[in-house]
Parts: C-alpha cells; sequence; structure tokens
C-alpha cells in the first residue's frame, strides 16, 4: 500500500512539474505571439513572404538555409525582437553559416507589420508552440 501511494505522489508531482513547465514557457512569451498572429505569420511564411522556398514549407530546413523549429538559432538570439531583426536585415553571404545570403525580407516586400507577424510564428514553432495572451 505504501509502495502505491508513493507511486501515485510521484506520478502527481511529476503531472505538477510539466503542467508548470508548460506554463512557465507560456507565461514567457512575447505579447505579440497570439495564436490570431501566430496563423496570421504562418500564411505568410508559405506564400508571400516567400520564407519556404528557402527554410521549407513546415520550416525544417534545407540545404540553403537552417530549421527554425527549435531553439538553436543560427544567426539570430532566438528572442522575438531578434527574430524580427533578422528577417528585416537579412543575412550577407559573408556572415551565412551555409554560404548562402538572405536578402532583407527573405527578398519579397513584405511589410513591416507581415514580418512581426510571421517572426510571432517563428517564435512559436521555436519554443513549441507557446503563445501569449
Amino acid at each position: 500500500m505504501i509502495r502505491i501511494r508513493a507511486a501515485l505522489a510521484a506520478a502527481v508531482l511529476a503531472l505538477a512539474s510539466a503542467t508548470a513547465v508548460q506554463a512557465q514557457a507560456a507565461a514567457k512569451a512575447p505579447p505579440e505571439v497570439t495564436q490570431a498572429n501566430i496563423d496570421k505569420g504562418q500564411a505568410i511564411f508559405k506564400s508571400a513572404g516567400l520564407c519556404f522556398a528557402c527554410h521549407g514549407p513546415d520550416a525544417q530546413g534545407t540545404a540553403v538555409a537552417p530549421k527554425l523549429i527549435d531553439r538553436q538559432f543560427v544567426h539570430s538570439d532566438g528572442s522575438y525582437q531578434g527574430i524580427v531583426d533578422y528577417i528585416k536585415k537579412g543575412v550577407s553571404k559573408e556572415d551565412s553559416k551555409t554560404g548562402v545570403a538572405m536578402p532583407p525580407r527573405g527578398g519579397s516586400n513584405i511589410s513591416d507589420d507581415d514580418v512581426n507577424l510571421v517572426a510571432a510564428y517563428i517564435w512559436s514553432i521555436s519554443h513549441g508552440g507557446a503563445k501569449g495572451s
């Protein structure tokens, strides 16, 4: 009976810890990272933003551009603002880890608002789907 209680207590503690970690990740999400902005940013990523052409349709990366689905960013610190800044300015061939330049805005003519939406999408997928309020 004691073993069952100990196992049950350990399971409850593990569940509480996992929930706390998830809540902490969501609490750290920038306010710009809302579900509406993520959805709009994903649509831009896969169309007018041209991001998909190099990073792949699901941001898994390709031979010319890194994946964007985890927190290991090649050229940015991975913060929301860092992502915005790199989309806006691009990456020169000399600074590129793959040797392929990323033009400002990925070579597209998306607006600053669109850049912010794409950054919300990228931030979300690279931080386990976390979003703000």
